[in-house]
């Protein structure tokens, strides 16, 4: 099987320690993260993916939002850049350890963060980075 994945999602995995937006969504994505662990891999794709799953039921979920876009596209930017490959729907990727390291590292030095700028995550996400990645489930 096959993950799909919007761009900025990628960054999320990295950081994930259980928080999240309802018991539904963390649930979800500790399963998406588990099935990415496994090594399945994943597909780009273009709006809500299998993480959004849970949000999609309210009115005007978030994962519609201009910000979210501008966040895929900020972070279909500069992983691409990363892996020198254009990231849009359809590229697939496997993620590996060592391509998550690389995430990670590039992560942590702020490299491949441009999408992160006004979430209301970063600043847990900024602090599971800046301590090493401590309880991430991924």
């Amino acid at each position: 099987m096959t993950v799909r994945l919007r761009p900025h999602h990628l960054l999320c995995i990295l950081t994930h320690v259980g928080e999240g937006y309802s018991p539904a969504f963390t649930a979800n994505l500790a399963v998406i993260i588990g099935r990415i662990g496994a090594g399945e891999d994943v597909v780009i794709v273009d709006g809500p993916d299998e993480i959004c799953a849970p949000l999609l039921d309210g009115s005007e979920p978030h994962c519609h939002r201009k910000s979210v876009v501008a966040r895929d596209r900020a972070a279909a930017d500069d992983i691409g850049e990363l892996l020198a490959l254009p990231l849009e729907p359809g590229t697939r990727l496997s993620l590996d350890e060592a391509v998550i390291q690389r995430f990670r590292r590039e992560f942590a030095a702020g490299r491949i963060r441009s999408a992160c700028g006004g979430c209301d995550w970063n600043p847990l996400c900024s602090s599971v980075a800046e301590g090493g990645y401590p309880g991430a489930f991924l």
